[in-house]
């Protein structure tokens, strides 16, 4: 990625203690933070408790960063790690009863396409972390369930109803260069190579 990307101004800037900047930082790589913590089934304490560690962490090596185009990729790792350690504290300090609980469950879906669907799922929320507010937005208001009406949508984002298409195409194809979904989509497929 080039070095006038937004995402190494945002880094430059709040590391310099650009209060907007750094707020911006928040607000786009929020969803791919709790996107990755959800999948480690923490309480609603224990997400904000891994979340605040993950952004002060990241305020501790924000100068550090080498690569800032690499901040999503970070923020992912950060906050495995994080939750990972919150798990296992947690594990330490509650008694467990291996059947407390346990009901059977119909896993129809293999581990491989499992792991797949995360890793799809983790790249879609760093490269919608990329997008500008307005565009990031406007998908997340074209994908509500229920569907929202153009008429909503409009309201809610304040772009005009015909210019509703047109914006969510320019975000579509600005997505699909983002940087986590190149990676995802360049990367060769080894799961079905390896299925002889």
């Amino acid at each position: 990625m080039e070095d006038d990307s937004p995402i190494t101004g945002l880094v430059a800037a709040a590391a310099r203690g650009d209060q907007d900047a750094w707020n911006e930082l928040v607000e786009r790589y929020s969803p791919l933070l709790v996107g990755v913590i959800r999948q480690y089934r923490l309480t609603a304490n224990q997400l904000d408790d891994v979340a605040q560690t993950v952004w002060l962490r990241l305020v501790e090596h924000l100068g550090d960063l080498r690569q800032p185009e690499a901040l999503p990729g970070w923020i992912v790792t950060t906050a495995r790690r994080e939750s990972l350690r919150m798990s296992a504290a947690e594990r330490r300090l509650t008694p467990f009863s291996p059947l407390e609980g346990v009901q059977p469950v119909a896993d129809t879906a293999e581990p491989d396409q499992e792991l797949l669907r995360a890793e799809r799922h983790q790249a879609l929320l760093g490269g919608l972390a990329e997008l500008p507010t307005r565009q990031r937005n406007l998908l997340m208001l074209l994908v509500n369930d229920p569907p929202l009406s153009y008429a909503e949508i409009s309201e809610r984002s304040g772009i005009p109803i015909g210019s509703i298409g047109p914006t969510r195409s320019r975000a579509l194809e600005r997505l699909r260069r983002t940087q986590p979904i190149k990676q995802f989509t360049d990367r060769p497929l080894e799961l079905e190579q390896d299925r002889r």
